[in-house]
């Protein structure tokens, strides 16, 4: 198999002195198939015995930027999210934290941290797979044109949904999907 072709390595699990990655090839899928059934069948409550969420909606997600006037205009001017507030990060003085308006109350900020030298900080500071942005469908198509015009690598899948990298590498989606639904199945 070529080295593009490989399967991508995951963790294995914690164990003191054991440090092998595992490859999918590597895994047991009847047994993740298992035991995801089980987990879904102990926790998962139909959605009128659900409680109601003790959360009122995600407030922000924070990613990190590494020039804050790129940022402003990949997030304002390319995507059409407003900037909404650039104030001083409280943690680190010079840095700046900023805000964009992402809809419905939900905001989507940024941190820069300059001076420091983050190298390839995706791998060292979390483990964000993408984050999936709801837009309206009537918009989306202009929003690919945008991205396509802008020189942005994309991939649309299902005909909803397009995926690409921010100026800082964060994966980013954008889907026009309803809240709650994602490629026709309710999810909330």
């Amino acid at each position: 198999m070529p080295p593009s072709a490989q399967p991508a390595p995951f963790p294995a699990p914690a164990t003191p002195g054991h440090g092998k990655l595992l490859t999918m090839s590597d895994t047991d899928l009847a047994k993740l198939e298992a035991d995801r059934h089980r987990i879904r069948d102990s926790y998962l409550r139909p959605a009128a015995d659900r409680p109601a969420s003790t959360a009122r909606g995600l407030h922000h997600t924070a990613l990190i930027s590494s020039d804050v006037e790129q940022t402003v205009r990949f997030y304002q001017d390319l995507l059409g999210f407003p900037l909404t507030e650039l104030i001083e990060n409280r943690d680190y003085p010079g840095s700046s934290h900023f805000f964009f308006d992402i809809g419905n109350g939900n905001l989507l900020a940024f941190f820069d941290l300059p001076g420091l030298d983050l190298g390839p900080y995706a791998e060292v500071l979390g483990g964000l797979h993408h984050m999936a942005i709801s837009v309206d469908p009537a918009r989306w198509d202009e929003l690919v044109a945008r991205l396509a015009e802008a020189g942005v690598e994309h991939s649309v899948h299902s005909g909803v949904s397009v995926y690409f990298k921010d100026p800082d590498g964060a994966r980013i989606e954008l889907i026009a999907d309803p809240l709650g639904e994602m490629y026709g199945t309710k999810v909330l």
